[in-house]
């Protein structure tokens, strides 16, 4: 699919109530102003902003039964889970302006959905500083940002497992995390249970950011999804400041863009998240100025100037 022809829907979620600090919910307005749609559109994009889905407000309570808003956090999630798989059919690429990360269950879901009738293989990158793997039975917190890869590989609550209809909604063979570097040690041994692949920034400092994506992208053809769901604190906080649970030590801006731009070079991404920005603790809206910088390149925008020879 040439970028000329193809459709890209802005989905708005604002939404923090799966968060422990309050301000996500602002997000999508961020990215809004910070000019994503007219980026997309001077990338030859034809760019429909879908506005923003209607769903319940933060109650801010304390956990029940290990979860912390969890009617509220599926009933967003199934709002999402309808609006993505509804731009997937239409034939147009979702890209979900969060709100939290525990969006990512109502939006992979789908686009797994999406996949199991259309006869894809699925390939799900997802770009954090955290694994998301938590339980009710791991976190002492209860909020279910940290849990929507568990969720949505089947560990969960009835509410967010069963989204879809498809128990589990993916397998963890379709996903790679990249840029991990706050795990629980609970949450590390069922992450290595589930064997799910990880590339964490150890990894990245010894093996650099291009191997990283190589192996990260191994195995992609024509006929694979891949989604991308960016974290926005999976970037350093020094370049990105706007995010509620900041980890030092991500990847660069350089780093970051490299990352995009292999991301852009399969040619196969066909939805994405942007989440976790949080307004409230951002300066001058760099944060999320850097997340439409990055979304420019997932979409081919290149910095690249040198001519690449064939050396045969």
């Amino acid at each position: 699919m040439s970028n000329t022809s193809m459709g890209v829907s802005l989905i708005g979620v604002p939404t923090d109530v799966g968060a422990g600090v309050r301000g996500a919910r602002m997000g999508p307005e961020a990215l809004r102003v910070a000019g994503l749609a007219l980026a997309l559109q001077q990338s030859g994009l034809d760019v429909r902003d879908c506005g923003n889905i209607r769903g319940p407000a933060n109650p801010w309570q304390e956990p029940v039964d290990g979860y912390r808003h969890l009617p509220e956090v599926a009933q967003w999630n199934e709002l999402v889970h309808k609006v993505v798989h509804f731009e997937l059919q239409s034939g147009r690429l979702p890209i979900m302006l969060g709100g939290d990360h525990c969006l990512g269950i109502g939006s992979i879901s789908a686009v797994a959905r999406h996949c199991r009738e259309t006869g894809k293989k699925l390939r799900v990158l997802w770009l954090d500083a955290h694994a998301d793997f938590n339980t009710a039975a791991l976190t002492p917190s209860g909020n279910i940002h940290g849990m929507p890869v568990a969720c949505l590989c089947g560990h969960g609550p009835r509410e967010l497992v069963e989204i879809g209809g498809h128990v589990p909604a993916i397998s963890p063979r379709e996903i790679v995390q990249i840029g991990i570097r706050s795990v629980d040690a609970g949450e590390k041994r069922f992450v290595h249970e589930m064997g799910i692949e990880v590339f964490d920034m150890r990894f990245i400092d010894e093996m650099g950011i291009r191997h990283t994506m190589e192996m990260a992208l191994d195995g992609l053809d024509a006929n694979t999804h891949l989604h991308v769901s960016l974290d926005v604190d999976f970037l350093d906080p020094v370049i990105a400041p706007g995010v509620g649970t900041t980890v030092r030590g991500g990847p660069n801006y350089r780093e970051a863009q490299l990352c995009m731009e292999m991301i852009a070079d399969t040619g196969l991404l066909a939805s994405l998240d942007i989440v976790e920005l949080n307004p409230a603790l951002d300066v001058r809206n760099q944060t999320a100025e850097l997340a439409v910088d990055l979304v420019e390149s997932l979409f081919g925008k290149s910095t690249l100037m040198r001519q690449v020879t064939d050396a045969t």
